[in-house]
């Protein structure tokens, strides 16, 4: 236990000296770290500031790549989540390479050894010793099995989870000190943010999950010729082994027209896997970048790493198309009750201010043919409006507005003027219509029918009590509102400082009139040492409650 605090406190060092170098120093004088850390502490000042062309962003990059592994993996996470982020953040946060210098051959074979449980010669016939690809959690080599098969091996790295173990820990904390010192937007906390992160990297960690989102995908996938889904061999797999088919391919950035591929066709297929992902699977891929998306020779697309998908169930499919509808009827009543409704407000949202705020980024679209509309532009300023308007909106929403702007980028460099909708809306078009069709098995039509039904028995008794209550007297209204919490609280302090000030008043007339007297100067004294210290207090808890305030980011991440 001793070894691991001083592990934590080693390790809690080297990340306050890593963040006053890359030039947030003051921020550890609020979080009060120097108070923990004591003489190991960075100085006051800190390092000398980076150049003062660089933008705070590219710093905070440069820092979480210093930091290591975990906090690598957690800008990868930010630079998925655009409802977090601001985009020139985003853009900074995806060029975080996850590279690391390959482990030894012999820690390789020890590894698939511990994991499948025998020795590497009974379990493939070969072996490459030179890796495909190594990162900080896992690399990957590809090998032959005994069946003839060329696969790809995925083998955790030795001790990877105790780091991570150690270090998230260590986040944990310290988002903690943040929410004491950080001006939050109320929608996204350090903490949430960093229990978000620990569930995501620990279904990382676990091979098992990764292992099941492949055979998901490739089960839904089955029968489409454009896409290629590698297969899972379950018994060369374990929790930090996984073995998937070998696919031949050229990462889709880099196929040409030269290299007799049909650059157009290549763009339909993504184009068709990612909408019949979206509305007929509910399954898709969430981090869907160049080099998780390969060609082969004759234009099919091969997707890997299948790390982080989204999953959507039938009502956030509808809700999805009808907000695609509604955004190309530049329908601003609709697209702001739909974001309300999908997400999660932190307070009652004026809809009317909402709706105002839509209609202006949609006329900015106005005269614009559909496939004119940049999809990266709309879905990030539709983003930050919802959380400027406090509204949280549920991880996978978001998780899929990044993919969708990622597969945007990669259709207009193929080929740039593909209408992505025209392609595209036959999909949704095909899950609206199911959504009105009785014979649907999911009954989705009927159930509406039903809530109707019980929503026009409902109201009118409904009603009448709520008059039988007025009537008699039990009617409450509660009545609640930042600005009423702020006047409360000032209120609170106001009558502690009242008080203090009162008791500290009584002490020194009664510390004046014993000292007045001949004898018991001791107790004056003391009356009058304790009307000080109360004194104090209230000038103390004034400072605390009323003038102190904490740090805002807010102009940090608009630089």
């Amino acid at each position: 236990m001793l070894e691991r605090t001083l592990q934590d406190l080693n390790r809690l060092r080297q990340i306050a000296y890593a963040v006053a170098r890359h030039g947030f120093g003051s921020y550890l004088e609020k979080t009060r770290l120097r108070d923990v850390l004591g003489r190991d502490a960075p100085p006051a000042e800190g390092a000398p500031l980076p150049p003062p062309d660089r933008k705070t962003a590219a710093r905070f990059r440069q820092l979480l790549a210093e930091l290591g592994p975990t906090f690598t993996k957690l800008g990868q996470l930010l630079s998925t989540r655009p409802d977090v982020l601001p985009s020139h953040w985003i853009d900074e946060l995806e060029s975080l390479q996850d590279d690391c210098p390959p482990l030894p051959i012999a820690e390789v074979l020890h590894q698939i050894e511990r994991g499948l449980g025998r020795r590497v010669e009974e379990l493939f016939a070969s072996l490459d010793e030179v890796p495909l690809a190594s990162a900080s959690i896992a690399q990957v080599h590809r090998a032959v099995t005994h069946a003839g098969e060329t696969v790809v091996v995925k083998v955790q790295r030795p001790r990877i989870r105790e780091q991570i173990e150690s270090d998230l820990a260590l986040l944990h904390y310290l988002a903690r000190l943040l929410e004491a010192v950080v001006e939050e937007t109320g929608i996204y906390t350090p903490t949430g943010i960093i229990e978000e992160f620990d569930r995501t990297v620990h279904e990382e960690l676990d091979f098992g999950n990764e292992a099941r989102n492949a055979r998901e995908m490739r089960d839904a996938a089955e029968g489409r010729e454009v896409v290629v889904i590698p297969r899972v061999h379950a018994e060369l797999s374990s929790s930090t082994i996984l073995t998937l088919d070998y696919v031949e391919g050229k990462k889709i950035s880099d196929v040409r027209t030269e290299d007799g591929h049909d650059l157009e066709q290549v763009a339909k297929n993504v184009i068709e896997t990612a909408f019949r992902q979206l509305f007929e699977d509910g399954l898709f891929h969430g981090d869907p970048h160049p080099g998780n998306i390969l060609v082969l020779p004759d234009d099919r697309i091969a997707l890997l790493d299948f790390g982080l998908v989204g999953r959507l169930t039938r009502q956030q499919q509808e809700s999805l198309v009808t907000l695609i509808v509604a955004v190309a009827l530049r329908d601003p009543d609709t697209v702001a009750r739909l974001l309300n409704r999908i997400g999660v407000p932190e307070a009652h949202t004026p809809i009317a201010d909402f709706r105002e705020d839509i209609r202006g980024i949609l006329d900015r679209y106005l005269g614009l043919k559909l496939d004119e509309i940049r999809t990266a532009t709309l879905l990030r300023d539709l983003l930050d409006l919802a959380i400027r308007h406090r509204i949280r909106i549920p991880k996978e929403y978001a998780v899929l507005a990044k993919a969708a702007i990622t597969i945007e980028g990669i259709i207009r460099r193929l080929h740039p003027k593909l209408d992505v909708l025209e392609v595209g809306l036959p999909y949704a078009k095909e899950l609206l219509l199911a959504r009105f069709n009785p014979s649907d098995a999911s009954g989705v039509l009927m159930k509406s029918l039903l809530k109707l039904q019980g929503l026009a028995e409902d109201v009118p008794s409904q009603l009448s009590q709520i008059l039988v209550d007025l009537e008699g007297g039990k009617f409450r209204v509660n009545v609640a509102g930042d600005a009423m919490d702020r006047i409360g609280a000032q209120v609170r302090a106001l009558g502690v400082m009242v008080f203090l000030g009162l008791l500290a008043a009584g002490l020194t007339v009664g510390g004046l009139v014993v000292l007045a007297s001949p004898t018991a100067h001791l107790l004056g004294w003391l009356a009058l040492a304790g009307s000080v210290l109360l004194s104090l207090s209230a000038a103390g808890y004034h400072v605390a409650t009323v003038r102190m305030k904490k740090i805002s980011v807010r102009q940090l991440l608009r630089r």
